[in-house]
Formats: C-alpha cells, sequence, structure tokens
C-alpha cells in the first residue's frame, strides 16, 4: 500500500518536529496491481543515496528540463494501455484557470482542455521546479505516471499537496492542476525562507526514521535547500532496512517517501546530482521606460567566486556578474557565500514585447543553466497618446487628452496645428486612468488648453513629441468647422464611398455635410446622364464622430437600376447657397451574369392548421428583393423577400438589409413537408432547404380493423390496418395472446385503406406471426395512440397445435421403369405443406405433400385439404421395397408412413 499524502503549511514542521510524528503512519510502499512495472534502464544502487544531498538544487529547480512533449513521449512509454473506465495520466485533459503571480511562482494561464503534460511544464516553468522532480513527486504520491486504473481521488490528492491523513483534502487545492501548482509552489516557499523551517540547508539536522519516536533518529547533515524542501515536505529520513530492501519493504521503522523518490529519480532520469552545474534563482524581471531590470541570484557549487549571468533580451545578450550582497542566500549556501546577487537594468533597442531569458554561466565541471525565461513590455519607441475631446467654441477650441514617450517617466510636448499654424502644450497633468495602462510611467501626462482658431477653421491635429528612439506621433486629427449663423455660401464636404455594382443595379453609398447647416441637404445621383435626387439623411456615426458639430443624420445609400454594359455613375452634393460639390465619379459595368440566389431556410414554426416560415434570400445580380416560393406537400406560395433584415446586411453590406421573409401558410392534417426555394432573376433557381413538420396531436382514438387471424400449429398470422386520425404516419399495433405482447407498426402498403382515407396515404397495414399456445387460447389487437387511449381493435379465438407430424402411406404400385406412391402428411406444428421422404431399396426422393385432400381436411379441419401428395418416380427393373416418411421440425426421430413391396416391370 502506498503511503498517504498529507498536508503542507508553514505549521507542519516548524520549530520542533513534534507535530510532524502526528501527521502520518509511514507504511512500506509496496505499488497495487493496477500500476504497470516502471522500466528502468539501470536499477539505483542504494550504496549512491545521500541523505543529505538527495538531488541537486541545479538539477531539482531547473524549470527547463523537459518540455511538453518531451514529458508526453514520456508518458506514452510508461502505460501503453489504460484498462477499460479509467483515464490514465498519459491522456488526462482538463480545463485550467488563471493563477495570479506572486514571489514564489510567475502565475498560470489557464486554458481549455489541457493535457496533463502541459499542465505540468506550464507549472514547472512558472514556479521553477523540475519537470522530472514533478512526475517523480506524482509518482511517489499516487503512483500516477505508471497507473493503469487511476482514480478520481487519485487526480484529485494527485501531489498529496494540503491533504492530511485525518481530514479530507483543502478545497483550494483540490483537483490534478492545483495538486501540481501548488504543490510546486509550496517547494518554493520551502526555499525562499529556509528559517520559518525545522530542516534547514548547511546544518546538522536530527531526522526521524518514522513516525514512531522510539525508532529513534539519524544526524543529517543537509547539504542544499532541494534536499531540505524533501524533508519538509516527507520528513523522514530511509533507514538502512529501507535501502537494503531498496525495491521493497524494510523492517516497522521504515518509512519510503525520500527513499522511493531518490529511487525513482534514479531509476527515470539517471542520476540527482547536477555534475558541477550552476544552479540559482530569477527573483523577477520587471520592464522600465526604456529598459528590462533583472534581479535574482546565481551559484556554481565549483566555486565560491561570483560567477557571471548573460541576460538575452529578444536575442540581444548582456553579460552581468552574480557579485551583489545577498544574505539570504549565504543563510541557505553557507559554504558558498552571501555575493552571489545580481540587480542590473538593461536598455531596450526595440519597442513592442518579446522574450527575456537569463543564464547562469558555469565556470569549471557541468554546464550553462537557464535560471527562466519571461516575456515582457518593452517600454521604448515613439509616443503614444489620445485626443480625448476637442470642443469648438466661436472663436476658440478646447483640446484635451493624454501623451506618453515609452523611453521615459518624464511629461513631454504635444504640439497643436491649426490649419497648419502650430501650438506648443505641456502633457504634464495628472491622469489616474493611465497608471492601470502604464503602470512603470506614473501619472502625469495629461494635457488640455484652449486655443483661439479662425471662424473658418477646418481641422487641428495633435502630435506627441518624441523625446528618444522613435519619431513625432499623430494623436489624431478633428474637424473643428461649425454651422454659421448666417450662411456664408462655404461649399458642401462629404465622399462618395462606394458603387456597389450587383449585376443591373448597384448601391450608391457616401455623405455630404454642408458647413453652414446642420441639416440633411440633397445629393444628386446621375447614371448615363439620368438623374435622381435624395437626401443625404441616413445615420452615420462615423461622420457625426469627425465632425460632431452637426451630428449624424448626413450619409446616403440607394439603390439605382443601371444601363446594360458600361456608363458612369456621378454624385453631386447640393449647395444651400453657392456652388455645388462634385462627390465624385464611377465607370461601372452592369450585366445579369445568371448567378444562382443565396440565402437561408432558417425556422417554420406550427400553430394549428398554419405554419410560419422565416429565412432570408437575395441574389447576387441584383441588390433588389427577390421573389421566394414556399411549397407545402406541392401547394406553393409565391412572396417576395424584402423584410428588413439587418443581419443580412452586416454579411452582404453592399445588398442592404431588404431580403427577408415570415409568410404563414396553410398546413394539412399530420405531418407534411414545407420546401423554399429562391427564384433568380435569369437563371436556375436554388432550393433553400425542406422541414418536416406535424400538426398538434389532439389525442383522437385511432381507428382499423382485424382483417385475419389465421392458425398453423402452435403460430398465429394477424393481418389488418390501423390508423391514428392525428397523424398520416404509420402508428404502433400491439397484439397480445394471453398476457403476452407482441409490438409492431402499421406501415405495410394498403392501397385500399389509401382510397378510402387519402389524406393518410396507404402505409397503415400490418401483419405479423405470433405464438400461441397448445389447446385454446384468444388473440386481441391493439392501435396504439400517438396520444390518448389505445382502442381495441378485435380479438379472436384460436387453436393451437402441436406435435409430430401424421400422415399415411396410401398406396404404392410398380410401373414399366416407375413407381407410383400416393398418400398424406401433416405437421401441426408447421404452417403449409410438407416435405415427404420416398424412399426405394434406401434411395430416397423428396415429395411435396400440398394436393388437395378433402377426406384429410375433413378428419383434421384445423390443418386444412391441402396436404395430399402422388407422385411418379424412377426406378429400375426388379422388386422393390417403398417406405415413406417425414421429419419432424422439432428434431424429433422421422416418423413413418408406412412401406411395402413392388414389382418394376
Amino acid at each position: 500500500m502506498r503511503q498517504r499524502s498529507r498536508r503542507r503549511s508553514v505549521a507542519a514542521v516548524i520549530a520542533t518536529w513534534a507535530c510532524a510524528i502526528a501527521l502520518l503512519a509511514a507504511v512500506p510502499v509496496t505499488l497495487p496491481a493496477t500500476i504497470a512495472p516502471v522500466e528502468s534502464a539501470a536499477a539505483a544502487d542504494a550504496r549512491d543515496f545521500n541523505p543529505g544531498n538527495i538531488i541537486d538544487d541545479a538539477v531539482f529547480y531547473d524549470g527547463s528540463a523537459m518540455g511538453a512533449g518531451e514529458i508526453q513521449s514520456f508518458l506514452n512509454g510508461k502505460v501503453t494501455t489504460c484498462r477499460s473506465g479509467y483515464t490514465c495520466l498519459k491522456d488526462y485533459r482538463q480545463n485550467t484557470d488563471d493563477r495570479p503571480a506572486d514571489k514564489y511562482c510567475n502565475g498560470y494561464a489557464g486554458a481549455a482542455n489541457e493535457s496533463a503534460a502541459t499542465i505540468i511544464d506550464k507549472v514547472a516553468r512558472s514556479c521553477g521546479i523540475s519537470q522530472k522532480a514533478l512526475l517523480v513527486l506524482l509518482q511517489k504520491e499516487q503512483g500516477l505516471v505508471t497507473s493503469t486504473a487511476p482514480s478520481a481521488w487519485n487526480y484529485s490528492a494527485a501531489t498529496g499537496q494540503g491533504c492530511p491523513d485525518t481530514a479530507p483534502c483543502d478545497a483550494s487545492t483540490q483537483g490534478f492542476f492545483y495538486q501540481v501548482y501548488y504543490g510546486a509552489r509550496q517547494f518554493e516557499v520551502y526555499r525562499m525562507n529556509p528559517s520559518w523551517w525545522g530542516y534547514q540547508a548547511g546544518r546538522w539536522n536530527n531526522i526521524l526514521y518514522n513516525p514512531s519516536a522510539s525508532c529513534g533518529t539519524q544526524r543529517v547533515f543537509i547539504e542544499n535547500q532541494a534536499t531540505a524542501g524533501l524533508y519538509i515536505y516527507t520528513p523522514y529520513v530511509p533507514n538502512q532496512a529501507a535501502l537494503n530492501n531498496l525495491y521493497g519493504e524494510g523492517d516497522g521503522c521504515s518509512a519510503y517517501g525520500n527513499r522511493n523518490f531518490w529511487r525513482t529519480y534514479s531509476d527515470w532520469f539517471g542520476s540527482t546530482q547536477a555534475g558541477g552545474r550552476p544552479f540559482g534563482n530569477l527573483d523577477a524581471i520587471e520592464a522600465y521606460p526604456g529598459g528590462i531590470r533583472v534581479r535574482g541570484w546565481a551559484i556554481d557549487p565549483d566555486t565560491s567566486d561570483p560567477i557571471q549571468v548573460h541576460a538575452y533580451l529578444a536575442g540581444d545578450a548582456t553579460a552581468l556578474t552574480a557579485d551583489g550582497d545577498r544574505p539570504d542566500v549565504g543563510s541557505a549556501y553557507p559554504g558558498s557565500g552571501s555575493r552571489h546577487g545580481f540587480d542590473s537594468r538593461i536598455p531596450v533597442t526595440q519597442g513592442g514585447s518579446g522574450q527575456v531569458c537569463v543564464y547562469a554561466i558555469n565556470t569549471a565541471r557541468g554546464s550553462n543553466v537557464t535560471l527562466g525565461c519571461r516575456d515582457m513590455p518593452f517600454y521604448t519607441g515613439s509616443p503614444v497618446g489620445a485626443v480625448d475631446a476637442v470642443k469648438v467654441s466661436s472663436g476658440s477650441v478646447t483640446v484635451s487628452g493624454w501623451a506618453i514617450d515609452p523611453d521615459t517617466a518624464s511629461s513631454i510636448d504635444v504640439h497643436a496645428y491649426v490649419d497648419g499654424v502650430g501650438t506648443a502644450l505641456r502633457a504634464s497633468g495628472s491622469r489616474t486612468d493611465l497608471a492601470t495602462h502604464y503602470p512603470v510611467h506614473g501619472t502625469k501626462h495629461g494635457y488640455s488648453a484652449t486655443l483661439k482658431v479662425p471662424l473658418d477653421a477646418k481641422q487641428i491635429c495633435l502630435y506627441g513629441i518624441n523625446t528618444g528612439r522613435g519619431d513625432n506621433t499623430t494623436l489624431g486629427c478633428r474637424s473643428i468647422m461649425t454651422p454659421a449663423s448666417r450662411d456664408i455660401g462655404r461649399a458642401p464636404i462629404g465622399s462618395l464611398d462606394a458603387v456597389d455594382v450587383a449585376g443591373t443595379s448597384a448601391r450608391v453609398s457616401g455623405w455630404a455635410i454642408d458647413p453652414d447647416t446642420k441639416k440633411s441637404i440633397p445629393v444628386h445621383i446621375y447614371v448615363a446622364g439620368a438623374g435622381r435626387a435624395i437626401t443625404a439623411d441616413d445615420s452615420r456615426r462615423d461622420v457625426g464622430g469627425a465632425y460632431p458639430a452637426y451630428g449624424n443624420a448626413h450619409g446616403f445609400s440607394e439603390v439605382v437600376d443601371l444601363v446594360p454594359g458600361r456608363s458612369t455613375v456621378c454624385v453631386y452634393a447640393i449647395n444651400t447657397s453657392g456652388a455645388n460639390t462634385t462627390l465624385g465619379c464611377r465607370d461601372v459595368t452592369a450585366a445579369d451574369q445568371g448567378r444562382a440566389p443565396i440565402g437561408n431556410f432558417e425556422s417554420v414554426s406550427v400553430s394549428g392548421r398554419s405554419a410560419t416560415v422565416t429565412g432570408w434570400a437575395l441574389d447576387p445580380d441584383t441588390v433588389r428583393p427577390i421573389a421566394v416560393r414556399i411549397s407545402v406537400d406541392g401547394k406553393v406560395t409565391r412572396l417576395t423577400a424584402q423584410a428588413n433584415r439587418p443581419d443580412v446586411a452586416g454579411a452582404y453590406p453592399v445588398y442592404g438589409a431588404a431580403h427577408g421573409f415570415s409568410r404563414a401558410v396553410d398546413i394539412p392534417i399530420g405531418p407534411s413537408k414545407v420546401c423554399v426555394t429562391a427564384v433568380n432573376t435569369s437563371g436556375p433557381d436554388t432550393d433553400l432547404g425542406c422541414r418536416s413538420i406535424t400538426t398538434r396531436d389532439e389525442g383522437r382514438t385511432p381507428i382499423g380493423s382485424v382483417d385475419e387471424v389465421s392458425v398453423s400449429g402452435t403460430t398465429a398470422t394477424v393481418r389488418g390496418w390501423a390508423i391514428d386520425p392525428d397523424t398520416a404516419r404509420p402508428i404502433a399495433v400491439h397484439v397480445y395472446v394471453g398476457g403476452s405482447a407482441t409490438a409492431l407498426t402499421a406501415d405495410r402498403s394498403r392501397p385500399d385503406v389509401g382510397a378510402a382515407y387519402p389524406p393518410y396515404g396507404s402505409a397503415h397495414g400490418y401483419q405479423t406471426n405470433v405464438p400461441i399456445p397448445v389447446g385454446t387460447s384468444r388473440v386481441c389487437i391493439y392501435a396504439i395512440n400517438t396520444a390518448g387511449a389505445n382502442p381495441l381493435l378485435g380479438c379472436r379465438t384460436v387453436i393451437g397445435m402441436a406435435g409430430a407430424p401424421v400422415g399415411r402411406l396410401d398406396a404404392a404400385s410398380g410401373g414399366t421403369g416407375t413407381v407410383s406412391v400416393r398418400g398424406w402428411a401433416f405437421d401441426p406444428d408447421v404452417k403449409g405443406p410438407v416435405t415427404v421422404r420416398v424412399a426405394i431399396d434406401g434411395t430416397t426422393r423428396e415429395v411435396r405433400a400440398d394436393k388437395n385432400r378433402p377426406d384429410v381436411g375433413a378428419a383434421f379441419p384445423a390443418a386444412g385439404s391441402a396436404h395430399g401428395f402422388e407422385q411418379r418416380l424412377t426406378a429400375s427393373k426388379g422388386n422393390r421395397r417403398v417406405c415413406a416418411s417425414v421429419v419432424d421440425d422439432k428434431g424429433g426421430s422421422p416418423v413413418s408412413l408406412g412401406c411395402t413391396s413392388v414389382t418394376v416391370r
């Protein structure tokens, strides 16, 4: 059995180990039968176990030891096939949520349907714990890596984090994702707060062998923080008995958690020792205006001297020396001293964002080690900002907004230009709203000023003035044009946005404003010289936003018919007083290309004897609405698809919104089929689809008939028809013989029924064979209502017969080369004629007993008269022995009908 997990908390092992004794009972670890055997390339050797250095820090705190793909391949190799009904770790997936960053882990970006391999990899990189160590922890605690039948509880308490022996797991850490995340985070809590705990690196510690104090302790010099963390997590050292039987049980004082961790890691990944590789921690990577700050510490176990650290910003390297004083590091690693910290600011050379990675540089044995990587914003480049408001008054304009240069937290200049004339402003006002979005730049970046402007001023533009890398930035331009108190003859402005051609029509759209009035003005559209006057009064929020003094009502969107072939469309804004303005001209070509209509039959809803059909349809060759046909079982209703559908206009803006349809049509009783067709203006129509519907079931009683009940042996054949007046679909029929029921569907073709009840069709017949007992019984047939009472269609009394075949060989006579036989036979258990076997001196022939024998029918009325046989068979000359028999259909011995001797000439 596996040692149960325990709650990891500050109180668990702080100060003394008196509390730890009560935490859990250490029991031998024997993997259950559901766990596949671990494949080890080379078995661990207990002589290599060092209780003071179970695993090197450089190995345990290597958050880049494996990738998600490598983890998945590793899991696949441990369990090839999972037991039916279980989900193994290699196949496990779950939704994860965001976890906030703190000083122990860098947080977690949740995602849907993440694999266990992805979760393990992301957590390892966030908290700086080796992916290999987390895999071993999952195996040590729950055997999850190799289990072929893991339980829900195994996943819920995967690492044992927050799961004491004496109470349920802490709900805040339950579940595989939380177990992995908070289990990894707990080791960082141990590492970064070494003085909180009873077991500490760099000193001698008395470590219990077992929760039972009578088993004693071992004095261990803990060499590193990773080993200290393992003892805090599982506070027992393996005794010699546990080490002597490394893959089995020791004695009553043995504990196995840390032994199993070391053994499993060694079996799966090789040595737990780093071989001289550096180790350390990336405490923080912070962005500041113009650069990145990196902070942490690094130690090479081969020297107590400071070592180099290389920081890479989007691929650009900077060499640092980790020689800052870090008393906390010196306390955790007294043999190395405290001069191993680094805290540097590195300028960035490009804006946007990128990855920042920091490496500890090896000095002797081993290799360089990645301390961590982060995706960071790079604050450099051209200014950013906004024009929040522009308020125009007679002769003045007030502007406000904000501007920041990413390279500095200081305020910068903003230049305001009115129709080309500039004024310098300072963006130094308080803007507390910017702190959330630009936390490293402060809040002194707002601007607000009132400028004098001419009465006919048109536009103001504002620019953020660059101080470092980059160029000046246009913050925005706004119209400051305002209506005059009197018409001063300014020319209209506007735009011909588009002339969208669809076949032989076009949609002409744009906007127009007369600067002297807020009112909507006329627009004239000319197609090949023929004009049409409209008013530009459609809502255009974009125009209202650009020219706030004039409002939104200045847009136009008009459908015009085009002449065949090439032509020109021109649009003019009509001045209230003065010259008109040409908004633009477009050359177009009109032609119906015969393209098929498109659309959607969206729904059909039934109410009583009518159905409402809805959808939309348009012809790509015209902007105008087209016809739609609605067919109900062949009966057609024609309408125009011109209802307002803003969603269609959103998807097909050229064609506008007038393409919807919704029409109520009559429908017959019961089921029917509704089909919709979009009618082409020139070319093939388009079927938009069909839907099957039915009227409401009113609970009317079914009708029908029992046409026949016939018996053969112990089988009754039942035939008839049944209809439910509330539906034209076939209904169920139940046949009862005594208390035994047989269900069938009345769906056979009955043209006579269809002729009598034409709305319902002919598929309402039923016929089936049902078993009946020997003797007299009652057969009753019921029509099953779709909603309501089930009526009895009729009952019949029947007599079941059973037993061996009966019959007789009446006569046999010889002829010239022939033998003639005559007789009768039937089997009470068989419906219809049986086959008689005629043997002439042992050579068997088969004869069908299906000839009319009124005498047999009179003697056996239940069997009928079609059971006689008479046949001339070929035979060789001489005296011959003739015998007749019938085989019992129940598998009994053949029944003899008699034998006789004849002479063949």
